[in-house]
């Protein structure tokens, strides 16, 4: 008979019928195999980027580097939420670059511009440490940020990726969040370690993380209870569960992931400064970027806070979440031939 000793009374466990270890359903995968992720993505900013799309062509299709050149690009570039100090600063550079001769014309400025933000996005880390027996990803963020769906797709991506991942319900608050997740589980092929609504959220990451020792399972994945970044006594639970990850691993958590709603846009830096401060961040997930209009908070959030986002999602789908990649995500950005 299957040991149970390292799960508490009111512990559930939920297993569903197919194989965590099976492949996925041909129907989930095929989204994917037919048309890659990063394409997509480019597709889905198209109706919401429309206005500083069009403005950078414009912009950039001019014929003369001149003053009001400048002016127009920090606006647009402010306009799709780059943010003020990093829009002056590319401006600024280029302005530089110009009066050095080596830019002659918007078309030169435009492929310098990319190159610049290529170079500074690369040089952040983006891999997830997922190294551990078992690794742990705790997830956190405030409430309709996406959180828990963000989990089920990073369960989900990591599995066809071959890994064997565990999910925690530590949103103990609601029954609902429970279900949520368990529904994410049963659609991604991958366990569930849940306690009753009410319980301690450290006691659910305790039994989660030696399920998965007693399983071979990594990463073990925790979600959280959706909170105001402003409340205090929410901040302190995070703080706490942390500690009892620690206390199994002084390695743990490998990482721990804030998810924010893209369409908040410069919003967003104000809870990534509370999270970092109160437990430490390795990295973003910036769900709910198709038809964003504000697909420039990638720059001003990295530049401001310096905390790479490692994982995007665009949609509702089980495949609509990928690793950032900042190339891919510039081409997306400042593609200039197929707008209009």
């Amino acid at each position: 008979m299957e040991s149970r000793a390292w799960c508490r009374s009111d512990c559930t466990r939920t297993r569903w019928s197919r194989s965590v270890n099976a492949p996925p359903n041909p129907d989930e995968t095929a989204p994917g195999e037919r048309q890659g992720f990063w394409k997509r993505f480019s597709k889905t900013l198209e109706s919401g980027r429309q206005s500083y799309v069009a403005d950078l062509k414009e912009v950039f299709g001019r014929p003369a580097l001149d003053a009001a050149f400048w002016d127009d690009l920090e606006a647009t570039l402010i306009a799709a939420d780059a943010g003020v100090p990093t829009s002056e600063r590319v401006v600024a550079d280029l302005r530089r670059q110009a009066a050095g001769a080596h830019l002659r014309s918007p078309a030169d400025a435009l492929r310098y511009l990319k190159a610049d933000l290529a170079r500074e996005m690369q040089g952040r880390p983006r891999a997830l440490n997922l190294e551990g027996a078992p690794a742990v990803v705790l997830v956190l963020g405030v409430n309709g940020s996406g959180k828990t769906t963000t989990i089920g797709k990073l369960a989900y991506l990591l599995r066809r990726e071959g890994s064997r991942p565990l999910l925690a319900a530590g949103d103990t608050f609601r029954a609902a969040a429970i279900d949520q997740l368990r529904l994410w589980g049963e659609r991604a092929g991958v366990e569930v370690v849940a306690h009753q609504s009410g319980s301690d959220p450290g006691a659910v990451a305790f039994d989660a993380v030696q399920a998965a020792r007693a399983r071979g399972a990594s990463p073990v994945i925790i979600d959280t209870a959706g909170r105001l970044h402003t409340r205090s006594d929410l901040m302190e639970e995070l703080r706490k569960v942390r500690r009892v990850l620690e206390r199994l691993d002084p390695k743990s958590p490998q990482e721990v992931l804030a998810v924010l709603d893209a369409h908040v846009g410069q919003n967003s830096a104000q809870q990534v400064k509370v999270f970092q401060e109160a437990i430490g961040l390795t990295g973003l997930a910036l769900t709910k970027m198709d038809g964003s209009a504000r697909a420039g908070v990638v720059l001003s959030i990295e530049a401001e806070l310096s905390v790479p986002v490692k994982l995007v999602g665009i949609g509702e789908g089980l495949d609509d979440l990928n690793r950032f990649d900042p190339g891919q995500y510039l081409d997306a950005l400042l593609r200039m031939e197929e707008a209009g």
